[in-house]
């Protein structure tokens, strides 16, 4: 089944032809019936005989895109001057930049903003440590951290390759919960430099976001972050993926009427995301969990199970189950897919219980295209924009860092992720939660400001939080004196 056109394969075709009637329509024909999305036309130059226009076009890969620029420029008295890769023009000299909060205009400006007046600054952190969450970005900032080993669905490209998604999380950050973002990647493998140099970086971030590290060296790294660092360290790419799928399960579960104890759930793919699904499944009530991988069923008695994979065999498939995907999915309620594409049949689905959830998660191409599964699963959720019920880890880590750091939180524990899927699920009105929607936008400007103030509740419950007042940044500096 061909893919269907998207913007990320978007280009803008510099087109010269002619000044008569019917030209422009033969072009833009031409471009559907090769399979393209035509976006804007826009006038460049029109002149008495010639004319010509920027045509943008969505392609659904990029040789797509090149055989639709062959195609028109072959038409009779048709010139394709120039193409332009719109997603390339956006990442020209990278998406962020760094701005002044203040304009230094004047010798006393530069005198209070720099020497001699930040030297006070400076000795009131010296005094008191905990000061440079007021005085400085801390309070509001998170590092973006990678190896570049395990980039969305590119595997390991190294921290040059990574930084433009890096970037991308940063402007998300920003965007959806105005929390500052730095991407940092790091030019190693190894998990014992990964985590000095992230402690020796933390001084000056409020978070740390652990990115596109891959499995099983992910885990460690986080736990051993975790424990020595008194700020959050969150691997969104486990929590963030766990946070935003158990919120789309609590929907879903209104439409089914089903109990999440009574689910039978089968995670494909026990990679970071699956071990992590699988825990915040578990803490929200789930009891009958079965995983698989590439070899099959993970049980307690199968041979070379990395430690995470270990804990979760030791953890879930009750009833020693083993085989493959075939006998994990008979009779199950939810398919939760974080692996590969076209794994899943429509056998599979007839298989399952009544009323099937499926979540395909593979990107870009998911466990099974949704136009398959249409008539045979109760609910289908993919992680694509161009389906409904996009389940993306978008709708998550803004806000959750905003909650934790405007709490000045140590951890980002169990109860705050249980609270942010809560709070993302509880956008939806119960009135409005249906098979296509039973996930928020991504561009819901509601979510943000709901995952922030539900964890940061959380964190003053469960005593993580260190600000439970709120005061005034006035307040706050008059202490200085």
């Amino acid at each position: 089944m061909e893919a269907i056109p998207s913007a990320s394969y978007s280009m803008t075709l510099r087109v010269e032809f002619p000044h008569r009637a019917g030209s422009l329509g033969r072009i833009l024909t031409a471009v559907g019936d090769a399979g393209g999305m035509v976006g804007a036309v826009d006038i460049v130059r029109m002149g008495e005989q010639q004319t010509i226009r920027d045509i943008t076009v969505n392609a659904h890969d990029s040789e797509h895109g090149q055989r639709i620029v062959h195609i028109v420029d072959g038409l009779p008295e048709v010139r394709v001057i120039n193409v332009s890769d719109r997603t390339f023009l956006m990442h020209l000299g990278g998406k962020i930049e760094v701005r002044s909060k203040l304009p230094i205009r004047t010798r006393d400006d530069l005198s209070m903003v720099y020497t001699p007046g930040v030297a006070r600054v400076c000795r009131a952190i010296h005094n008191d440590p905990d000061r440079a969450f007021n005085l400085t970005i801390k309070r509001n900032t998170v590092a973006v951290v990678s190896d570049g080993t395990a980039v969305l669905g590119l595997g390991d490209i190294g921290p040059r390759a990574a930084m433009p998604v890096m970037e991308g999380k940063a402007a998300l950050f920003k965007q959806f919960a105005g929390v500052d973002a730095f991407p940092i990647c790091l030019d190693t493998k190894d998990t014992e430099e990964i985590i000095r140099t992230v402690k020796a970086l933390a001084p000056g971030f409020g978070g740390i976001n652990l990115e596109d590290i891959s499995a099983p060296r992910c885990f460690e790294i986080e736990d051993r972050l975790k424990q020595d660092l008194d700020i959050p360290v969150f691997h969104d790419d486990q929590h963030g993926t766990a946070v935003v799928v158990l919120a789309a399960l609590i929907n879903a579960l209104k439409i089914t009427g089903k109990q999440m104890k009574d689910l039978k759930v089968v995670v494909n793919g026990i990679g970071a995301a699956g071990v992590a699904c699988a825990k915040i499944l578990m803490n929200a009530g789930a009891e009958d969990i079965v995983g698989c991988d590439s070899r099959g069923i993970v049980h307690k008695n199968r041979d070379g199970l990395n430690a995470s994979k270990q804990w979760f065999a030791d953890h879930t498939n009750s009833e020693d189950l083993t085989g493959g995907l075939d006998e994990a999915v008979r009779g199950a309620d939810l398919f939760l897919g974080l692996s590969v594409p076209d794994v899943l049949t429509v056998e599979h689905l007839q298989s399952m219980n009544d009323d099937p959830i499926i979540f395909a998660m593979a990107n870009p191409d998911p466990e099974i295209r949704p136009e398959k599964a249409y008539g045979h699963a109760k609910i289908i959720a993919t992680g694509r924009s161009d389906y409904p019920n996009q389940i993306n880890n978008v709708l998550c880590f803004p806000g959750i860092f905003r909650g934790a750091l405007d709490v000045r939180a140590r951890e980002i524990d169990e109860n705050m992720k249980l609270a942010a899927a809560q709070a993302i699920a509880d956008v939806i009105p119960e009135n409005e939660v249906s098979p296509d929607y039973i996930i928020p936008s991504v561009f819901d400007e509601r979510v943000a400001p709901a995952v922030a103030e539900t964890v940061a509740d959380a964190a003053k419950e469960s005593g993580t939080a260190r600000r439970v007042q709120e005061h005034s940044e006035t307040d706050l500096a008059a202490t200085s004196f």
